[in-house]
């Protein structure tokens, strides 16, 4: 019923991990010294700005963003300046959330802040590109039986992977290994992009499998 949104999820899927490979690759070239591990917030913000830009753009050109009551510049303008708001405040939530789950509070805040962004990036980007700034439509969305579409579903499985994935990196980090990936944030980030990235993977493979039991109310 849904093959071509979910064939037009999976490629969407395969751009957006396409940039986050890109987005590793590309500065081992044009950054001297560059890695994962020895310059981490760069490669974290690298990858932050790749999904943000593909993701947007993407989901522009299927039309899967929310639509717009208004086509005024001005209501365009004031949509996008919420947006950012969004963003920006879903950042400063992860910051606080993770604090509160132990990372060290003026020590290492940087680096706390980029994991937030990261986080933001993963998550509260899809969900302003998918549902737009409307967080009636978030809660909607993320309640029990709340998902009236395909993308919906998506949105559901890929926010989750990535935030277990963030919660399940953070285990080795007290592990005296002394592995350079354990220093922080870099075991949560690294995470946090797999389950990413799993989710990009699973999302679809699970609509169509279970797309003959998949019914949506009505919008």
């Amino acid at each position: 019923m849904w093959d071509h949104e979910i064939r037009a999820m999976a490629s969407t899927h395969a751009i957006i991990a396409g940039s986050v490979f890109m987005a590793t690759v590309l500065p081992t070239v044009l950054v001297p010294g560059f890695s994962v591990y020895g310059t981490h917030l760069l490669w974290l913000y690298s990858v932050s700005a790749a999904v943000a830009a593909v993701s947007g753009t993407v989901f522009w050109l299927l039309g899967v963003t929310a639509p717009t009551k208004k086509h005024t510049l001005g209501y365009k303008l004031s949509r996008l300046f919420r947006s950012c708001v969004y963003f920006f405040l879903s950042c400063l939530f992860f910051h606080t959330v993770v604090v509160l789950y132990g990372a060290p509070l003026i020590e290492s805040a940087l680096e706390t802040f980029s994991l937030a962004v990261l986080l933001s990036s993963l998550t509260t980007l899809r969900c302003l590109c998918v549902l737009g700034p409307n967080v009636q439509a978030w809660i909607r969305v993320f309640s029990r039986h709340g998902a009236m579409s395909v993308w919906d579903t998506c949105l559901q499985i890929t926010v989750a992977c990535t935030l277990i994935g963030a919660w399940v990196g953070a285990f080795p980090i007290p592990l005296d290994w002394d592995r350079p990936w354990q220093v922080w944030p870099v075991s949560c980030s690294l995470g946090a992009i797999i389950g990413y990235l799993t989710g990009l993977v699973v999302a679809p493979a699970w609509i169509h499998y279970h797309r003959k039991q998949l019914t949506y109310k009505c919008k």
